[in-house]
């Protein structure tokens, strides 16, 4: 087993070989997307990395695949929902198919609608073990008494169990959130740390946070085997999980590295 709390410069698909067999409990990860970015010209086997994903995942274990689609000849490729599939076809359960919001919109298109969001594809091997869902969403009603009825399977309306129970249960104050998640990005957004900007695709700090925090718990092993700027290890150590990390680019461990000596005095390297 690698030392943990480490970023390894290497290629996750070699990298990967190098971890036991179910020793990780959360992979938080965003894979190179087509071609919309170069990534100083790095490319992943993506089958490959994914079957041994797979192998290094505890039993409820989770995957956050972060990913978008690039448009070619005017038909978005696909590539996201292959990948879901293929996860699928070698044994995950595709838990939750969630979507990831940027406030703004950099890529303004002439017969289509703005884009403005990734998907964030929540996969599990089995039923996942830890599930810390955030409830954060203000109730509109917050206070009123549950009523109504709820519309079952075979069409009949049905008496809700807080009605039909006259238990008088009351809305409260913040609900669990929605599968869409906003997040404000780009440079000063994404995070504090200006350097990390020299990476080509940073995202933002508080999504990281918020599957780490929904998916594991503290003292866990977090993997991101495309660390990139190094948001997952930053936020893995401030929610005290512990991390490892595969970065191909040297450029970009040294970018994660500094991030996390000046961030949190702490040296991976």
């Amino acid at each position: 087993m690698l030392e943990v709390n480490k970023i390894y410069n290497t290629d996750c698909a070699e990298g990967l070989k190098l971890l036991d067999d179910a020793s990780i409990d959360l992979v938080v990860t965003s894979p190179p997307y087509d071609n919309l970015r170069k990534y100083n010209g790095y490319a992943f086997d993506f089958e490959k990395i994914a079957a041994e994903i797979y192998r290094v995942m505890k039993i409820g274990g989770v995957v956050v695949w972060i990913v978008n689609d690039a448009t070619i000849c005017g038909s978005e490729t696909g590539t996201s929902f292959k990948q879901a599939l293929f996860f699928k076809k070698i044994g995950f359960n595709l838990h939750d198919t969630m979507i990831y919001q940027k406030c703004g919109c950099y890529f303004p298109e002439q017969n289509r609608y703005y884009p403005n969001f990734e998907y964030m594809f929540v996969f599990s091997k089995g039923k996942p073990r830890t599930v810390n869902l955030i409830a954060d969403r203000k109730n509109k009603c917050a206070g009123d008494t549950v009523t109504g009825t709820w519309r079952g399977a075979d069409g009949i309306l049905k008496i809700k169990s807080a009605v039909k129970n006259k238990t008088g249960r009351k809305i409260p104050d913040y609900g669990v959130r929605f599968n869409i998640w906003q997040y404000p990005v780009g440079n000063g957004k994404s995070s504090k740390n200006r350097n990390v900007f020299k990476h080509p695709a940073v995202f933002p700090e508080n999504l990281a946070r918020d599957h780490i925090i929904s998916w594991s718990d503290e003292g866990d092993l977090v993997l991101d085997p495309f660390m990139g700027s190094g948001t997952t290890a930053k936020v893995a150590i401030e929610t005290k999980r512990n991390f490892i990390g595969f970065e191909i680019s040297r450029e970009y461990c040294e970018i994660a590295n500094k991030r996390l000596e000046e961030d949190l005095n702490v040296w991976t390297d």
